[in-house]
């Protein structure tokens, strides 16, 4: 099948600069593939004067096959690469630099590790996964560095001075390991073509033509060097859509899109309005979405398809009700014959799966996590509870007590529990002319007494209220500068969840049973593909399946809680149009109308499909 109208004019524009504002399943890939193949075959541009940029290696392979398929394998010399990819040649032509000059995703997560652990540093860690917490981290430094700001005047919204602290440091110790990082190229490649017109003009000569895929997703540096190298020509041809720019975390903004034609007057714009991936309702139910932001290219998309089956929203009472219909919902879908691998649960945030992989793992449907989602169980609150309950069973090993006989504080001393296995006799001995310390200890006692024989809920209820635990996360929420929202999500969760087992023993069992098969679902995942999809909605973007399930698009979830500014609301938008354009055939959306006890509102995201203006 040959090009469509639209493709055809951007395959042959001829020199100077192009934006494609390519709609999602236009065959943007299939556009500039063809284009470059157009440069060199009718324009007789020389295929080593050709750069065509994309943001992962993955996509930048497709885009070389797809380009060797189509000129049957002549192999002309055009180059491939990302961004981070072409600038370290140009770094290494220009210092000399090889891969061990490269700071490895390894070094740089155990060097902020090391930095965190600087008492000078005066961090607190906001949250339990520490691993979470160095992503975060290292997620803002990129930012940093990818806006080209100066750290001096950057002021870190989340950990204030501190990060100021953590930058330097870090910055100062890569630099005496002679290291850059992947964000450096950007920065070290900008600040060689100022100083060196000489150096930029002969890259200039040697990519005369540059072809650049998810224009979107480029942050302001990233611009800026792709400016310098196309000048004096100019034959830069862009293809994105403003309407699926969803990294601003990592720096990227649409305003460099949308203001593409101001930089460039003379910009030829093409829209690639023929969506050749979903059904004509499930576009125009998106468009209804999208069309509710205000900075944006205003986009009239066809299909090439049928109108298919109307988008289905699913309002259900809670997370445990949406999970078992998403379970009839898969089993209908098995009996038309979509495979597993062609149906994909997208959500918000990986916390917002869990419910959903639990009830996958306990009706043995096989699923595939694109990104890590956390065991619940493993998170510190978890393990207080845990260990509460088996030591009102009469366990008595150190590490339960270590554990929680200081949540709440209670004054008592590591030095205290000198054996394996602990007694309250041994620790009352150990504070015997402490008579204030034996009331603690007698009141523990009593208390884990007390909780024998409860249900699971009501002895994690007698924890939170009887016990004090409740007010004890407040305080150490207060203390971290942490949401307490947050910690007493994952409380009620977890209590929520135990409302199902009717003694203490048996929750702990179902527990085990449910990390143990967590654990060899993970270790069966790598290589196989065959399991219902699940991703964050950032994770499923540029990716299409048959079936798509939508879940908690509730407010406060979708759009996330934190997004108050309208520029900020306006990317949960486009995230949310992200994932409905995701599905080819079938689109269920679903919200609930309760979680942990408290009423919830469907996404205004959910009313804007409903009720188009």
């Amino acid at each position: 099948m040959g090009p469509n109208e639209a493709q055809e004019r951007a395959i042959k524009h001829g020199d100077g600069p192009c934006m494609v504002l390519a709609g999602p399943g236009s065959g943007k890939t299939y556009t500039i593939a063809r284009r470059t193949q157009y440069l060199i075959e009718h324009y007789k541009v020389r295929p080593e004067e050709i750069l065509v940029i994309t943001f992962t290696r993955a996509a930048s392979r497709e885009m070389k096959e797809r380009f060797q398929g189509y000129t049957k394998g002549k192999n002309y010399p055009v180059t491939f690469g990302t961004f981070h990819g072409v600038y370290f040649g140009i770094l290494k032509w220009a210092y000399r630099l090889t891969s061990d000059n490269i700071l490895t995703e390894e070094e740089k997560y155990q060097l902020i590790r090391q930095i965190l652990a600087m008492p000078e540093i005066g961090f607190e860690p906001e949250l339990s996964d520490e691993k979470e917490e160095i992503r975060d981290l290292i997620t803002e430094i990129g930012n940093v560095k990818n806006r080209g700001i100066s750290i001096e005047k950057y002021e870190s919204i989340r950990y204030g001075v501190v990060f100021t602290r953590i930058y330097k440091t870090y910055e100062k110790q890569r630099k005496l390991m002679r290291k850059i990082d992947f964000d450096d190229m950007l920065l070290l490649c900008y600040d060689l073509f100022r100083r060196r017109p000489d150096i930029l003009e002969q890259w200039q000569k040697r990519f005369r033509y540059i072809l650049i895929d998810e224009f979107q997703d480029v942050n302001r540096i990233q611009y800026e060097v792709v400016r310098m190298l196309a000048m004096p020509e100019n034959n830069l041809f862009v293809v994105g859509d403003d309407d699926q720019s969803i990294y601003h975390f990592r720096g990227a903004s649409p305003e460099i899109m949308l203001g593409f034609g101001e930089d460039y007057p003379e910009t030829e714009t093409i829209l690639l309005d023929v969506n050749y991936r979903s059904s004509r309702n499930i576009v125009n139910g998106a468009l209804r979405v999208i069309s509710n932001n205000s900075r944006r290219y205003k986009k009239k998309l066809v299909t090439s398809g049928d109108k298919g089956a109307c988008i289905h929203v699913q309002e259900v009472k809670d997370a445990k009700e949406e999970s078992k219909y998403l379970i009839d919902k898969i089993r209908e879908a098995e009996k038309e014959g979509i495979p597993h691998s062609d149906m994909a649960v997208l959500y918000r945030t990986a916390n917002d799966a869990r419910v959903m992989m639990e009830t996958l793992l306990e009706y043995q449907i096989p699923f595939q996590a694109k990104e890590s989602i956390q065991n619940i169980y493993d998170h510190f609150i978890a393990r207080n509870l845990i260990s509460y309950v088996r030591l009102a069973l009469g366990e008595r090993d150190r590490r339960l007590f270590l554990d929680v006989m200081n949540a709440p504080v209670r004054y008592i001393s590591r030095d205290s529990l000198e054996n394996a296995v602990v007694s309250f006799e041994d620790i009352r001995c150990f504070y015997m002319d402490k008579s204030w310390m034996l009331d603690r200890i007698d009141q523990f006692e009593w208390d884990l007494s007390m909780m024998e024989g409860q249900t699971p809920y009501a002895a994690i209820q007698y924890i939170r209220k009887h016990i004090g635990y409740d007010d004890y996360l407040k305080e150490y929420a207060r203390e971290r500068r942490i949401s307490e929202e947050d910690l007493f999500t994952v409380l009620t969760e977890i209590q929520e969840k135990a409302k199902d087992y009717s003694d203490m023993q048996e929750w702990l069992d179902y527990i085990e049973r449910y990390s143990a098969a967590l654990l060899g679902q993970k270790s069966r995942q790598s290589g196989r593909n065959d399991g219902v999809w699940l991703m964050t909605m950032h994770g499923a973007k540029g990716l299409e399946f048959d079936t798509v399930f939508m879940i908690q698009c509730n407010e406060g979830v979708i759009p996330y809680k934190k997004a108050k500014l309208d520029a900020e609301l306006e990317e949960e938008r486009r995230m949310f149009y992200v994932a409905m354009t995701r599905a080819k055939r079938k689109l269920i959306i679903s919200y609930a109308k309760m979680k942990n006890g408290k009423d919830l509102d469907p996404s205004r995201f959910v009313d804007e499909l409903l009720h188009s203006r």
